[in-house]
C-alpha cells in the first residue's frame, strides 16, 4: 500500500476514550524547511522521502516525493493558508508497479474554491486505460484535508493527554471522514538525524513523533504493529 495513504487513512478511525476536544492546526508555527527521510520495512530499509515547507507570503506550501521499494512512488504538493488553516489545494500522484495489482497511477488534482472542493481524479489500469472523474463536492467551513494529520501534525494544538478529533475531506475518497489523535506522554527520540524531545501522536494503527519546540517537525513515524516505520535523516 503506499506509505502516505497508508499512513494518513490510520487516522480515520474511531478514538478510544478520553472525550475528544476539537482538533486545530496552528500552520504558522511550522517553518520553512527541508526534510529527508528513510523508510524501514520489517526492519528492512526500503526507501526514502523528502519533505519540504515553502512559506508564500500567506500560504504554507508542502511538497514530497518518495519511493518504497520495490512497489509504489508518490508526489503530493499541498497548499494551506498559514493564517486560517483552511486547505487551498492539493494535487498527490501515485505510480504502482505491483504485479500484483492491476492499478498502476491513481492521481487527484483538487483546488478549494467557493466553499466546494472542484478537480479531478484519476485511476490508470495496466491495459492502458485510464479513468477521470470530475470532483464537485461542497467543502463545510473548518474541514481540512486529510493529508493535514501527517504534514501538519507538529502543528496540532494538543497536549499530551488530550484526545482530539476534528473533519476532514478524504482526497481520494471524495467524502467528509473524521480524523482522530490521542497526544501521547513526551518521550526523547534518536533518529539518524540526532535526538529529539518529541510529544507522540497516536491513532489506533500509527504514532508519529513531533517536536513542539522551534523548529516544529515530524522526527519519526511507526504503524503499532511494528512492520513499517520512517525516520528523519537529515534537516
Amino acid at each position: 500500500m503506499p506509505w502516505l495513504c497508508f499512513l494518513l487513512a490510520s487516522m480515520a478511525v474511531q478514538a478510544p476514550p478520553p472525550p475528544p476536544k476539537p482538533l486545530r492546526f496552528d500552520l504558522a508555527t511550522l517553518p520553512a524547511a527541508r526534510d529527508s527521510f528513510v523508510f524501514y520495512l520489517n526492519g528492512e530499509e526500503r526507501g526514502q522521502a523528502v519533505w519540504q515547507y515553502e512559506i508564500r507570503g500567506d500560504r504554507l506550501v508542502f511538497t514530497a516525493t518518495s519511493e518504497l521499494r520495490p512497489a509504489d512512488a508518490e508526489s503530493l504538493q499541498v497548499v494551506m493558508d498559514r493564517r486560517t488553516g483552511a486547505p487551498l489545494s492539493s494535487f498527490h500522484r501515485i505510480a504502482v508497479f505491483n504485479p500484483q495489482s492491476d492499478t498502476v497511477l491513481m492521481e487527484h488534482d483538487l483546488t478549494v474554491r467557493q466553499g466546494r472542493v472542484e478537480g479531478t481524479q484519476r485511476v490508470g489500469r495496466r491495459d492502458g486505460q485510464v479513468t477521470t472523474r470530475p470532483v464537485r463536492t461542497p467543502l463545510p467551513a473548518g474541514v481540512v484535508w486529510s493529508d493535514y494529520s501527517l504534514l501538519a501534525a507538529p502543528a496540532v494544538l494538543a497536549a499530551p493527554g488530550d484526545a482530539v478529533r476534528g473533519r476532514a475531506y478524504s482526497e481520494f475518497g471524495d467524502s467528509l471522514t473524521t480524523l482522530n489523535l490521542v497526544a501521547e506522554a513526551p518521550a526523547t527520540i534518536t533518529v539518524p538525524a540526532g535526538t529529539f524531545e518529541t510529544m507522540p501522536l497516536r491513532s489506533p494503527i500509527v504514532r508519529l513523533y513531533v517536536t513542539r519546540s522551534v523548529p516544529r517537525r515530524v522526527v519519526k513515524g511507526e504503524s503499532l504493529d511494528g512492520i513499517f516505520r520512517f525516520e528523519l535523516v537529515t534537516h
